[in-house]
């Protein structure tokens, strides 16, 4: 009501004609059933000086004084009047509504947000006779509307606009006090290869790797198990001998240092780490000659705690460290050839050449008791480590290895390229590669 009476003030309103009211009960029900929407269903036809048409249309209400215009009524425009217009609705006094001040027609009302504008009571917005009875309700169009204030039609936000909205400020940047400086967790990678090459019809070398790690209070450093065998023997004998002692120092070294570490039974100062090493080797080594006694094989074990590694070598495969683009050999080769170069009777060049330079005077199968070379190298921080059978390196020399293992980030692609090296020189040999990287 408050919305009508400031447009449409009650002073001089002339008196709709009693035949034209309708008793309450029988006032035509508005199609829409939303109380709070039926202000935008009376429609307010004007005739062309300015003066609205009342009742039937047949009276004109006298001309009121204009009084001075306010707010945003004062800029409303003018507006066709509907050419089916209706009898205007009178006023809850009884009265019709005259002219909009200043005799300016109203221009046509867009739809009004519902929630921003509906009105408090159907009361508010219901017309009615002076005694008591409703008057003509007459629907019209939102266009045929009058223009409320200016504030009231600032279009709101479209739902496409408030998801962009809600979208763009879920989706801006944190700012960079935001992040926690969280230190990140380095652990070493490896890749592994084994190839029959192009010569032999099985492959008698064997490998096995285990790496784990984890981090809590009190939980166990990073730890890594990598083993190298090269069987010897007849067709089958070396085959069975390399993947039985990889199995047998496998299980010793997790059952006598991995276990307890993560069991939280025992430390690594307990017993020597290299002595654990060298008692799973000689396990081996029994195992061999009890269950393969015709066959024989090299064996090459490194166990990595931490930043320290521990090796156990028998044989003449090889474990190699790689630091500052220097490859250094950490093993020493239990052949004859090695064994006549130490003692200066050959070169290196005449053992590449040497007709015995596979013969080896230490391997596991061949007596009951062995000995067995064992060492602990501090781990170069960003190094590599190198596992090999010497299907390898008789067939790539230490530059070429140098540099596939620089130029190859991946340690499982190096590997692959370093045995498609050694085949594309013949294969000759079975050819096996373990390739570690250190973290740092």
């Amino acid at each position: 009501m408050k919305f009508l009476r400031k447009l449409f003030p009650t002073e001089s309103r002339p008196s709709e004609p009693a035949g034209t009211a309708l008793p309450v009960d029988s006032a035509p029900a508005p199609d829409n059933k939303d109380n709070g929407t039926m202000v935008k269903n009376v429609q307010i036809p004007e005739s062309a000086d300015g003066a609205e048409e009342h009742g039937s249309g047949e009276q004109e209400a006298a001309a009121a004084p204009s009084p001075e215009p306010s707010g945003d009524s004062a800029t409303a425009e003018a507006v066709t009047p509907a050419a089916d217009a209706e009898p205007a609705a009178e006023s809850s006094e009884g009265e019709t509504s005259p002219s909009a001040p200043g005799g300016t027609a109203t221009r046509p009302l867009p739809e009004l947000n519902e929630e921003a504008h509906a009105p408090d009571t159907v009361a508010d917005t219901a017309p009615f006779m002076s005694d008591g009875s409703a008057a003509n309700v007459v629907l019209a169009t939102p266009e045929e509307l009058p223009l409320p204030p200016a504030k009231a039609t600032a279009p709101l936000p479209s739902t496409g606009e408030l998801y962009s909205a809600f979208a763009d400020n879920a989706t801006r940047p944190l700012p960079e006090t935001a992040f926690l400086d969280v230190t990140p967790l380095h652990h070493m990678v490896f890749g592994q290869v084994t190839d029959v090459g192009r010569i032999r019809s099985n492959n008698q070398d064997a490998m096995y790797s285990f790496f784990a790690t984890g981090r809590g209070a009190d939980g166990p450093p990073d730890f890594g198990l990598f083993v190298v065998a090269d069987g010897m023997g007849g067709h089958q004998d070396g085959e069975k001998a390399s993947a039985l002692t990889t199995r047998t120092v496998t299980g010793r070294v997790l059952d006598s240092l991995y276990f307890p570490l993560v069991l939280g039974i025992g430390s690594v100062g307990d017993s020597p780490i290299t002595e654990i090493l060298a008692e799973a080797v000689q396990k081996a080594n029994s195992e061999v000659m009890s269950h393969v006694p015709d066959g024989g094989t090299t064996c090459s074990v490194v166990a990595t705690i931490g930043d320290r590694a521990y090796i156990a070598h028998v044989g003449d495969s090889r474990i190699y460290v790689f630091h500052h683009g220097i490859l250094e050999k950490l093993t020493r080769d239990h052949s004859l050839v090695q064994r006549l170069i130490e003692l200066d009777q050959i070169t290196i060049d005449e053992a590449a050449e040497h007709p015995q330079k596979n013969v080896l005077y230490r391997a596991l199968g061949q007596n009951e008791s062995i000995e067995v070379d064992t060492m602990t190298k501090r781990l170069p921080s960003g190094g590599m480590l190198l596992l090999c059978s010497d299907g390898l390196w008789n067939q790539v020399t230490d530059a070429e290895i140098t540099d596939i293992i620089t130029r190859n980030h991946n340690p499982q692609e190096a590997c692959q390229k370093l045995i498609m090296l050694a085949n594309a020189r013949g294969g000759i040999d079975n050819v096996t590669a373990i390739l570690i990287h250190l973290p740092g």
